[in-house]
């Protein structure tokens, strides 16, 4: 296509790269050509990625930027590599945090939801969604994510509700969910039960309080220790261990509980560790899991202390009211004045808190919806044992998700929410029947009462966000979409949320898909500031990714970002490395701009690489395989800073600073048909190499892609580079090596003594053999113009002259007759640097040659290049050596 079809294009670029102007102007083309809509094409593979669903509670912030980048640069690939890719974007409802934002905008206004009532503060929440889901596609455009809009999904729209009510109906149906009263993770500030994992431990500074619980036949007391001792006006046991000496006698009697005066029985049970404290424990079944259990054990009663909101209630006596650390307080306070605590103790321990609202969590008594998980589990660990296992990458992680998988406890998946899906559960009023259904029930199919009250609560946003990969393409319907695009391929997620989420999707998929939802999960890890402390809002130390973009546009945060580390490990972001990046991408734009100087009258039809190459020609394309080769690889392998630094060395080194300098001679000669050589072969390259970097820096590449003589519509849709065997040259890559070599010695033996190169030098080469004597004197047009010599002699026969500077490089040895121009002094002891250099290599490479470990386990072919390594570092010191001999 022509390049009229693109907007505001011609073939020369403006001086400096301005990335607003450009990204605008772009993602809106991408999107209205429809380059991002995926399409199911029998003739072509599919590869999908669902996006993590940002939630709707806010903007975006640097994890996000990095997580979703990732994705881009893989879904950017795989279109090029000529996949029908699918990148599905959407957003999380994000129960139990957008309810708490919005309910905080109300109390700025000095109203509750309650004020309101669940459906108009329902309508409240519909707003904010709208107001921050505008905000997230705007940031995902400023990102440039190759997103297919059409297929955009909300966790709460109609399709996905459908799924989750089809999906709660099922396992309700199998008896794998069901209403309990259990021990539960509750968050006082939110009043909402909380599931294992939004309970975030913290080490705390606390206290071990020591108690003696009095025996009710008078005979003594027993000890026991709490750090929650609010907690014991709701004991109804004590327990020691069956095979403990010390407590064998009291098993079966009683003792009486401080304050409240009950009388509780001394039970038995293995449970109880006899080592650890008194050996004996206070059992509190409504306010502790593991009490809990034992206390359905020994049929213990369940006495719940506290409200909802954190205070004691009623059966806390004379504590009733009191918030639950006020009552902590006091109790120490009178329990002390009675005797009965008689030692407080420092006690270091992990305290839950919320994930959401950072209370301090209560196990907590109540009656909620739980998914039993060990049938669940079962069938995910046998999925994890076979072939069909899910990929992790580093597999290190994998590890993770099994630790959990294999000690899983019981779902609890209600929520005393407003905003979320609402647990399709009816009670009947008049009969007590409960009914589970898939629509609205109006009647009751046991009376055919029509005095129906649905489960006030919601279901855990995990609950709805598990079913993400396949909810989103038509499940429960097997729509076309499913058909084509699911299972889907990558999941590319922190390993913060292996267990909130991964997980749940991997054994909701198995469930209800009998497939595993992908293939491969990439796990990335967290950026931190420079200090390597964790970016909070507390710390004040957060970046924002709409600023970076600001000041330095999208391309160059996208390479910091993904370019920041290996996969799974953490990276720390320093505003100098997108600056950095911002200047590689400046480099390429320059390069370009040269490159398009020097291309007027040029089209795509006159690209020709049947002429004569030269070395330069020769090597530029046989480096442009090995790097096409390279970054291919490594971007399979999910290696993005090792790709990135591929495309980095040869972008800057190779193309930049060596080929496009030794093109000179040839554009601005006066030989034609070398010439059109020397630009096709530039245009080949940039061609190649922008499509190469195109997943990492979409928005530049573009704009330069389209200045180009091209062929296609966007470089978007471009095919990906294929490697060329046929051009790989290793004796153009050797020939260029000796040269640059050559060249780079002159430069810096001139830097040394500060001889500017415009300043004419003589210069004596000495190849070590016939072979290096012919690549030098092939190129010797290109000696001549960048070591600017007054004469060039390149002759095995060369003598090294008196007082002369010298170098030694892998096939010659170089002199500079500059003794007229340099201390005479100052260059013994350069000699002397340069031997104690090289006698430190040889020593290094014997030492590795000694070691009897290297020896026996390095591959031959290693030890062998070790071997040539260290005869080479030995030739270079013997010539080193005789040049300072003759200094002396």
């Amino acid at each position: 296509m022509s390049n009229e079809t693109t907007p505001n294009i011609d073939n020369q670029l403006p001086k400096n790269y301005d990335p607003k102007a450009a990204e605008a102007k772009w993602y809106r083309y991408w999107i209205d050509n429809q380059f991002f809509r995926a399409e199911r094409d029998e003739q072509k593979k599919p590869f999908t990625i669902v996006i993590p669903p940002p939630n709707v509670t806010g903007k975006l912030h640097l994890g996000h930027a990095l997580d979703t980048t990732l994705q881009d640069i893989i879904t950017r690939a795989k279109r090029m590599q000529g996949y029908s890719t699918l990148f599905l974007p959407g957003m999380d409802h994000a129960g139990i945090a957008t309810q708490a934002r919005v309910e905080a905008t109300l109390r700025e206004e000095g109203i509750s939801r309650h004020d309101l009532g669940r459906e108009a503060f329902i309508e409240k929440v519909w707003e904010w969604k709208h107001i921050y889901a505008s905000h997230i596609r705007e940031q995902w455009e400023k990102l440039g994510l190759a997103l297919d809009y059409s297929r955009e999904r909300f966790t709460m729209d109609e399709g996905l509700s459908r799924a989750v009510r089809e999906v709660f109906v099922r396992l309700y149906e199998k008896g794998l969910i069901y209403r309990g009263n259990r021990i539960i993770n509750w968050d006082p500030a939110a009043r909402t039960a909380l599931s294992d994992i939004e309970v975030i431990y913290k080490e705390v500074k606390g206290a071990l309080h020591h108690l003696r619980y009095p025996l009710a036949d008078g005979s003594g007391s027993i000890e026991v220790a709490t750090t929650r001792p609010e907690t014991m006006l709701g004991d109804t046991a004590v327990a020691v261990h069956p095979e403990d000496e010390r407590y064998k006698h009291l098993i079966g009697k009683t003792v009486i509980l401080p304050i409240t005066g009950r009388e509780i029985p001394i039970v038995a049970d293995d449970y109880v560790d006899p080592e650890f404290g008194s050996g004996a424990v206070k059992i509190t079944p409504a306010h502790d899991p593991n009490d809990f259990e034992l206390g359905l054990r020994h049929n213990l009663p369940q006495i719940v202390v506290m409200d909802t909101a954190g205070k004691m209630n009623e059966q806390a006596g004379p504590y009733a009211g009191l918030d639950r650390f006020e009552c902590r307080k006091q109790i120490i306070k009178d329990l002390s004045e009675q005797g009965i605590m008689f030692k407080i103790e420092e006690h270091i321990h992990q305290v839950g808190h919320s994930e959401r609202s950072d209370a301090v969590v209560e196990p907590y008594l109540s009656t909620q919806w739980f998914v039993k998980m060990q049938p669940l589990a079962d069938a995910a660990l046998a999925n994890a044992a076979s072939e069909e296992s899910v990929r992790f990458v580093p597999e290190r992680f994998k590890n993770t998700y099994l630790r959990w998988i294999e000690n899983i406890r019981d779902w609890c998946i209600s929520r005393q929410l407003w905003w979320g899906h609402r647990i399709p559960a009816w009670y009947c009023q008049d009969c007590g029947h409960e009914i589970v259904s898939r629509t609205d029930v109006t009647e009751c199919p046991s009376c055919h009462s029509h005095n129906l009250q649905q489960d006030e609560d919601v279901l855990d946003t995990w609950f709805s966000s598990g079913l993400w990969p396949f909810s989103t393409l038509g499940w429960p319907d097997e729509s076309e979409d499913m058909k084509y695009f699911y299972p889907t391929n990558v999941l590319v997620t922190g390993y913060d949320i292996i267990f909130f989420w991964v997980a749940r999707m991997i054994f909701s998929g198995l469930e209800f898909t009998g497939q595993n939802p992908f293939d491969t999960v990439l796990i990335h890890g967290i950026i931190r500031d420079s200090e390597g402390r964790k970016m909070s809002k507390s710390l004040g130390n957060g970046v924002d990714p709409m600023e970076v973009i600001e000041k330095y546009g999208a391309d160059a945060l996208r390479y910091t970002l993904a370019t920041g580390n290996s996969p799974g490990n953490d990276q720390r972001f320093y505003w100098e490395k997108v600056e950095a990046n911002r200047n590689f991408a400046n480099k390429i734009w320059n390069a370009s701009r040269f490159a398009l100087m020097n291309l007027e009258g040029f089209t795509y039809d006159d690209i020709d690489l049947t002429g004569e190459l030269s070395a330069p020609d020769k090597w530029i394309l046989s480096r442009l395989q090995n790097t096409i080769a390279d970054v291919t690889r490594l971007m399979d392998a999910y290696e993005f800073g090792e790709s990135g630094r591929v495309l980095y060395n040869f972008i800057w080194d190779d193309l930049c600073d060596w080929y496009i300098e030794m093109a000179k001679l040839s554009l601005y000669g006066t030989d034609a048909a070398a010439k059109k050589t020397t630009q096709s072969v530039l245009v080949t390259v940039l061609d190649q190499t922008l499509r190469l970097l195109h997943p990492f820096m979409p928005f530049m590449t573009e704009e330069i892609w389209q200045a180009l003589p091209h062929q296609g519509e966007s470089i978007t849709v471009a095919a990906w580079p294929k490697a060329d065997d046929s051009r790989i040259d290793a004796e153009a890559e050797a020939e260029m090596a000796l040269l640059m070599d050559v060249i780079r010695s002159v430069r810096n033996i001139r830097a040394e003594v500060n001889v500017p190169m415009s300043k004419k030098v003589e210069l004596l080469i000495k190849p070590s053999d016939e072979l290096a004597l012919s690549r030098l004197k092939r190129g010797e047009e290109f000696l001549v113009r960048f070591c600017n010599p007054e004469s060039l002699v390149i002759d095995q026969a060369v003598a090294a002259p008196d007082k002369a500077m010298s170098a030694v490089v892998t096939g010659a040895e170089l002199f500079l007759p500059l003794a007229a121009l340099i201390d005479v002094e100052a260059e013994k002891k350069r000699l002397e640097k340069e031997v104690a250099t090289l006698n430190a290599e040889v020593e290094r490479i014997e030492k590795k040659l000694n070691n009897p470990g290297f020896m026996a386990k390095a591959p031959e072919k290693v030890i062998e290049e070790e071997r040539a390594k260290m005869a080479d570092y030995a030739d270079k010191r013997e010539k080193v050596l005789a040049r300072l001999a003759e200094w002396q």
